[in-house]
């Protein structure tokens, strides 16, 4: 049985990067969530924070992990659970519910990086960031006070990788090697079967 990859983690921490050559190189399938809700929603996550509000977009994202865990598709080849890599927004495993169903499906894999590459990153990109406009504070020091607030809820991961000074290359290789690792403990395919899926 394979299980899934699942990538989670703070903001700007390379989850979207990654996951996508993750997926490529296992030749799996990619999905993440927060465009799951964005197509289903029809508006940008900033939209529907701003529309509907937290409340609303983390029931949208419950909804949307709950469906792609609860996959019944089997994998052509081995005839176990179809594999994925599943790539979630940064508040997933607060949700006691999603962490519950994550850990069920696969291998949680959770992104981290020093607040001040956050904040760098961040400043660079032209996503626009809800959760970092409330409090009227600092970007940094909002970054810091979530990453606070989240500690123990990213301890929850099976494996955590510090992305500060990775190139994304050398973070897909830590993620494959994390995955596999943590599948071969769960009796699940070794390390050498993983890479060569």
């Amino acid at each position: 049985m394979t299980p899934k990859l699942i990538l989670t983690g703070f903001m700007a921490t390379g989850k979207s990067s990654v996951g996508p050559l993750v997926a490529r190189r296992l030749g799996w399938e990619f999905v993440d969530v927060d465009s799951v809700i964005v197509a289903q929603a029809g508006k940008p996550i900033a939209q529907i924070f701003a529309d509907h509000g937290e409340a609303r977009f983390r029931r949208l994202e419950r909804e949307v992990v709950a469906h792609l865990t609860g996959d019944r598709r089997r994998c052509p080849l081995c005839h176990g659970p179809h594999p994925e890599v599943i790539s979630t927004g940064g508040g997933v495993l607060l949700d006691e519910s999603n962490c519950a169903a994550l850990k069920r499906a696969g291998v949680i894999v959770c992104l981290t990086a020093q607040p001040e590459v956050v904040a760098a990153r961040v400043e660079r990109s032209k996503t626009r960031r809800p959760k970092l406009t409330e409090g009227g504070k600092s970007t940094l020091a909002r970054i810091k006070e979530l990453m606070d607030e989240r500690v123990d809820a990213y301890a929850r991961a099976d494996v955590q990788i510090d992305t500060s000074d990775l190139t994304v290359d050398q973070l897909a290789d830590q993620v494959i090697a994390a995955f596999a690792a943590h599948a071969a403990r769960r009796c699940l395919p070794s390390a050498d079967g993983v890479r060569s899926a």
